[in-house]
């Protein structure tokens, strides 16, 4: 059933890209795509030109060597041709038609020769090639970002980033001990791989195409029942390369992501909460289901060793973002390994939390924007950010019921206890809203834009519809 799937999938994406590439060639702008490899910095105009230089050189060092006086001759050769032309027409004619079919010849030699290439390089993409160079070009220039989360959350953030930067690390949590994740965990001893997953299609290029794949569970079989083709994929990832980050690694290629995907730590994590009653719960799917205060959160092992990988991109990050995401189960637990909470506090670069829009039943309940941060601070012991970034309107009426159902209720923002903190308030609307089901969530491409938008003004750059509200 799984193999059918993958068939359909890659025949649809196939006769789509075919479909779109057949369109793209009727467009009447065919030329303006052709004078985008005038552009500077594209690293084409360049090599030809030397290529050629080369081969003209190549050709008269040989003739010069065996004698042939090659220059001589061509000047000669030359010389005789145009007095001919000149003797048969006027240079008033001669001229302008030298140059007509001289510019001629350039154009179609130059269309043909990029679009051999791009039937090469870029076959039946609906993206030109020089659309993808410049893309590329762009987005390798962009700044180094460190995302740090779990769960949809951070899945939702690099589906927006992925549009601003190539240089994106996602530091993913690895204490998911629920669901398929759970059971792979507990049956064959791997490290979580669905918040992983869920990262990794979030940054490929046929996002839409592989998260549907990705989030493919079978509903049948022995064994596979419940299961993703994600995680399992991961999972024997995993056994091939021999752990999980050689497997992300590797699986990275072979989708195309754009930036990387790595685990908090390769430590066999799990996740335990001290409860306002006294109670102690272990396991980061049992945390929320206990349904009381935490009072404390921890890990075992106590002191997770940190991935190498992780803490080079923190090191060289230009932008440090944590959150969105479930407080408790998927930002704090990468904030439990020293390390990384180490590195985040030496680094001197923007760093900001994406709060949530709406309290998580067991986990934040009447939480506050500054409850939000404070249990950051409290199992950190520093200050690892500079800012909270926060959604500026509320949610409709129909959502507002549809969530206190659930006993939840939106993040409130207590701007003067937030101050107290030190911390600068960054108010817009990056909310996505359901209507027909109710359910409200991060809008992945406003979240990115406000993000970026804040660090351009962190660096001094402005922009011309900046609606972003800061505080502090």
């Amino acid at each position: 059933m799984s193999i059918g799937l993958i068939e359909q999938a890659l025949r649809s994406l196939r006769l789509e890209k075919i479909h779109l590439a057949a369109v793209s060639r009727r467009t009447p702008k065919e030329m303006n795509h052709w004078f985008k490899w005038l552009a500077p910095g594209i690293l084409i105009k360049r090599w030809l030109l030397i290529s050629v230089t080369g081969f003209v050189l190549t050709v008269l060092g040989i003739a010069i060597w065996v004698g042939l006086t090659p220059i001589y001759r061509l000047m000669w050769f030359f010389s005789e041709i145009l007095e001919l032309i000149a003797r048969i027409l006027p240079s008033y004619i001669s001229g302008p038609v030298a140059v007509v079919l001289g510019v001629f010849l350039l154009l179609w030699g130059q269309t043909r020769s990029f679009g051999t290439i791009t039937e090469v390089l870029n076959p039946g993409s609906e993206q030109r090639l020089i659309d993808a160079l410049m893309t590329r070009r762009r987005l390798n220039r962009g700044p180094r970002i460190v995302a740090i989360g779990g769960g949809t959350g951070l899945s939702t953030l690099l589906r927006g980033l992925k549009e601003y930067s190539a240089n994106i690390t996602a530091i993913v949590t690895v204490a998911d001990d629920g669901g398929s994740s759970g059971r792979l965990r507990r049956e064959i001893g791997v490290l979580p791989p669905g918040d992983i997953r869920n990262c990794v299609a979030a940054l490929a290029d046929e996002e839409k195409l592989l998260t549907e794949l990705f989030q493919y569970r079978f509903n049948a079989g022995d064994g596979l029942s419940g299961h993703s083709f994600g995680n399992l994929f991961l999972t024997a990832m995993s056994e091939i390369t021999g752990d999980l980050e050689q497997a992300i690694a590797a699986s990275s290629k072979v989708l195309a992501v754009r930036g990387r995907v790595l685990p908090a730590t390769l430590s066999d994590v799990r996740l335990w909460a001290k409860m306002a009653d006294g109670r102690w719960v272990e396991g980061e799917s049992k945390i929320p289901q206990a349904g009381g205060k935490i009072v404390e959160i921890g890990c075992t092992p106590e002191h997770p060793p940190a991935l190498p990988a992780a803490i080079r991109a923190i090191e060289e990050a230009d932008f440090i973002i944590m959150g969105p995401g479930s407080l408790y189960t998927s930002v704090i637990p990468n904030l439990l390994v020293p390390e990384i909470r180490a590195a985040i506090a030496k680094t001197k670069v923007p760093r900001i939390y994406v709060c949530n829009i709406m309290t998580q039943p067991g986990e934040t309940d009447s939480y506050t924007v500054a409850d939000h941060i404070r249990a950051i601070d409290r199992v950190c012991g520093k200050r690892l950010f500079d800012a909270v970034i926060v959604h500026r309107r509320t949610p409709s009426a129909h959502t507002l019921i549809r969530y206190a159902q659930e006993n939840s209720h939106p993040v409130f923002l207590d701007r003067e206890e937030v101050g107290h903190l030190g911390r600068r308030i960054v108010a817009a609307n990056i909310m996505d809203e359901d209507g027909e089901t109710g359910y409200v969530r991060h809008d992945h491409q406003r979240l990115a834009k406000v993000l970026i938008r804040w660090y351009g003004r962190t660096h001094g750059i402005k922009f011309a519809d900046d609606t972003l509200t800061v505080e502090g």
